[in-house]
């Protein structure tokens, strides 16, 4: 079958970009469209194999390249004259509208899912208030631009054929929004890349993008309410200035680490910590790939990924109190986690196991329609 794949915009090497590597490892024959692209060589390799993606008006706009998301009120538009009539199966790769793609009844779209568009859904006043969008004129046109949005998203929700959840959370935010129902296969996260160590260190770690809805700024303060504990902060970004003014003495920030780097903090920190509401979370399964305990929030992907007493620690609220509270729940039983078993646990979702239930799920839904037919 003729094959596109249709994903935002390639800017970085992140968790649906991921996904778009499986896509094209599953089809590498397949043409790929986004809205724009200022992705690395390097990067662009892996997620796409060498081929040069095919983009949309938004590409050539003015600042683009380091302002492009200025433009999200034309990406509804932008997305439906991407012209995929020549293709038999269209899989969108969706966090904001790419599963708006137009496509006619005889063909198969499938939609893999990271999340509805949250900024203008659940996260529409808190964007609001961090970018001082809250009142004025442009105030006034960035709610309007959102209501837009909204009213396009639901109004597209039934083009794709099939959506793919990345994982029960996102399904049920699918079902709640769109009205519909959401098969569940977990993102692929490159298990092999990481290895098991027994061996763990006096330090507890966090490694995140430096932005609101990460919640760094708890964890610091809550460790800085626990001076005999040490904390390592891995990561950059808008929200550093807020978080070193909660850090105390025994928190270290090291930057933005890549590969080999994290990897070496990952296997020796006693747990990993992680406070956002996430819509999965492959860092936390990079942890416990290195046999790392997880102390992380009850809520969003890592209730679901983090089992309580066995790989990890809950807490219930995104505070600096429930966080110190798991922390000495955590010390008080540390020494009953099994760290080969936590590496185990998560090799149910390296890139092959994936890639195998996403195939099996395309050529399920191409039987059936050929049964139909």
């Amino acid at each position: 079958m003729k094959t596109a794949i249709v994903h935002e915009w390639l800017t970085s090497y992140s968790g649906s970009e991921r996904c778009v590597e499986s896509f094209t490892n599953l089809y590498p024959d397949a043409d790929i469209f986004v809205l724009f692209s200022f992705i690395n060589e390097q990067d662009r390799k892996i997620i796409l194999k060498n081929k040069k993606p095919i983009t949309s008006f938004v590409q050539n706009l003015p600042f683009a390249k380091n302002s492009a998301r200025k433009y999200l009120p034309l990406f509804p538009y932008a997305v439906e004259q991407f012209d995929l009539s020549e293709y038999d199966l269209v899989i969108s790769s969706s966090h904001a509208v790419a599963k708006g793609a137009l496509t006619n009844s005889n063909q198969l779209h499938i939609c893999y899912s990271h999340t509805p568009i949250r900024y203008a859904w659940d996260l529409t006043h808190q964007y609001l208030k961090e970018s001082n969008l809250t009142r004025g004129l442009k105030g006034l046109i960035a709610k309007s631009a959102l209501h837009y949005i909204r009213i396009w998203d639901v109004s597209t929700a039934n083009r794709p054929d099939y959506y793919i959840a990345n994982s029960k959370y996102i399904a049920a935010r699918i079902k709640k929004i769109y009205d519909r129902e959401a098969t569940v296969i977990n993102p692929p996260v490159d298990i092999d890349k990481f290895e098991l160590s027994e061996h763990k260190k006096d330090y507890y770690l966090t490694a995140s993008r430096f932005v609101p809805y990460k919640r760094i700024d708890i964890i610091a303060e809550a460790f800085s309410g626990m001076p005999e504990k040490k904390l390592i902060i891995i990561g950059d970004g808008p929200d550093e200035h807020k978080v070193r003014t909660k850090a105390g003495s025994n928190i270290e920030f090291v930057g933005f680490q890549s590969g080999e780097k994290l990897k070496d903090y990952m296997k020796n920190a006693k747990a990993f910590v992680y406070a956002a509401e996430e819509d999965f979370g492959i860092t936390i399964i990079e942890a416990m790939a290195c046999g790392t305990p997880v102390i992380a929030l009850n809520k969003g992907g890592t209730a679901e990924t983090v089992i309580d007493g066995i790989n990890g620690i809950h807490f219930n609220e995104q505070s600096a109190d429930s966080i110190k509270i798991a922390v000495e729940r955590f010390e008080n039983m540390k020494n009953k986690f099994n760290y080969s078993s936590i590496a185990n646990y998560s090799k149910q979702f390296d890139r092959k196991v994936f890639e195998e239930k996403i195939r099996t799920f395309i050529d399920h839904k191409i039987s059936l329609r050929k049964t139909k037919a």
